[in-house]
């Protein structure tokens, strides 16, 4: 997932100081260039710097230290005096009745299958518009973050099941390795300041849309919970009304929420997780790549959703679903196949699958690498694809069932995210001596 959107021609090949001098003037630049007026590259230190992206990665930082701190309140308060507090709020009764229907869960399930759709939802939106107008609407531009994503997955879920062996309950985790939280890897790089070219972020950003991707279609083939025929052809009836509407020139918000509301529903019912009801919602909404970009209805939806999902409920799902209380666990959990297996595969299949595929791609002679994208900066993002937190910890709840085995996992999942972290930083911030021009790309 990533917080903001993206210049729309990230071409791998190309020198990222020109295209910045360039944005100004590009007839494709994406609708956050389009409507900012200080997109313009200003000189600071010698150094050409592109304003809109200087804005985009503050926003990144900001979100991923509310993101963090949500995570650690969560950990704090479960372990603290007031752990019966937030154990109340936790399985809060939150009762909705309308007419003759009803509703009666847990709070934390109206967080993780209610308000978690609308998280979804915004990565639907996004990935629909990164592929129509952006930095995904041609092959080449394709090629790169879409292998090494698959790779960035297929080698942790690998290990992973190579860790926990035959037994078919531990296997049912073996997704949970695969995602990467964007919003706290961008806000990690943030940190960094003008250290991180502009192309690494693009990078990282582009490899997270596929990284999304994958685990949306891991959540609907692989975590349903059995399908029922009728609830499911309501759900289809509704998105084929509403795209109809969409054909003939009918789209509307107010039949969009209604639309929403019975396909949520109805995916529910038919065992469907919610998530993949935010994601079907997102392909209802139009989006025209036209230089009027400010009046695509996918793009207001998408700025409007922005600050709820990132400032509101990310942070809400961090709260409540960090909140392991370690004294009901013992080190025997931690040393269990399936916490082992996550950490490392976070920790190490992931930078092997990304750094792996990027290399056979470069000696494939695919371009990657650019005069301000080296390997040292390729295998430091590589790691910190590693942290892993929003999808990880929603796949661990939906492919367990033993709450212990839950809290483990996610506790593997924070320490992992946090080697990963440290491990990626050091990389990335270490300062490369004058031998390491021999690897970067040549210039022409």
């Amino acid at each position: 997932m990533f917080p903001s959107a993206f210049p729309s021609r990230a071409y791998w090949s190309l020198d990222t100081k020109a295209k910045c001098l360039d944005a100004e003037n590009s007839s494709e630049m994406d609708v956050t260039d389009r409507r900012s007026r200080s997109n313009k590259g200003v000189r600071r230190g010698g150094k050409i710097v592109n304003q809109s992206h200087n804005s985009q990665f503050e926003t990144a930082r900001a979100t991923g230290i509310v993101l963090v701190a949500a995570m650690l309140i969560g950990f704090v308060w479960a372990n603290s005096p007031w752990q019966d507090v937030y154990r109340t709020l936790h399985h809060l009764p939150v009762h909705i009745r309308v007419g003759p229907f009803q509703v009666n869960r847990p709070l934390i399930w109206w967080i993780n299958e209610g308000l978690m759709v609308f998280f979804f939802l915004l990565v639907g939106l996004q990935i629909k518009r990164e592929m129509i107008s952006g930095q995904l609407s041609s092959w080449k531009q394709i090629t790169v973050p879409a292998v090494a994503a698959l790779a960035g997955m297929m080698v942790p879920a690998s290990i992973y099941l190579a860790t926990v062996g035959p037994d078919e309950i531990l296997r049912a985790g073996w997704a949970i390795p695969t995602a990467t939280d964007i919003v706290l890897v961008l806000g990690l790089l943030a940190f960094l300041g003008e250290r991180i070219p502009v192309a690494l972020k693009l990078f990282l950003a582009a490899l997270a849309i596929f990284d999304d991707m994958g685990a949306v279609l891991i959540i609907g083939l692989f975590y349903g919970h059995g399908f029922e025929l009728a609830p499911l052809l309501l759900a289809g009836g509704a998105m084929v009304l509403m795209a109809l509407l969409t054909r003939f020139g009918r789209f509307g918000f107010v039949p969009l929420i209604v639309v929403g509301l019975v396909v949520w529903t109805a995916s529910l019912q038919a065992g469907i997780e919610g998530a993949i009801a935010g994601i079907a919602i997102s392909v209802l909404i139009p989006h025209k790549w036209t230089k009027a970009l400010r009046h695509s209805p996918l793009v207001r939806l998408e700025d409007a959703l922005k600050p709820w999902v990132f400032w509101i409920i990310v942070p809400a799902f961090a709260l409540f679903n960090t909140g392991i209380n370690v004294s009901q666990l013992d080190i025997a959990d931690l040393l269990q196949p399936a916490s082992i297996g996550i950490i490392l595969a976070l920790f190490a299949g992931k930078p092997i699958g990304i750094v792996g595929a990027v290399f056979v791609l470069d000696r494939l002679g695919v371009s990657v690498r650019t005069r301000e994208l080296n390997w040292r900066q390729l295998i430091g993002a590589s790691v910190l694809a590693g942290v892993g937190f929003t999808m990880s910890v929603f796949i661990a709840s939906i492919a367990f069932d033993d709450a212990t085995l839950i809290a483990s996992s996610k506790l593997a999942i924070l320490i992992a995210s946090m080697c990963a972290s440290v491990a990626g930083l050091v990389i990335l911030a270490w300062k490369p001596r004058a031998r390491e021009r021999r690897f970067r790309a040549p210039t022409s």
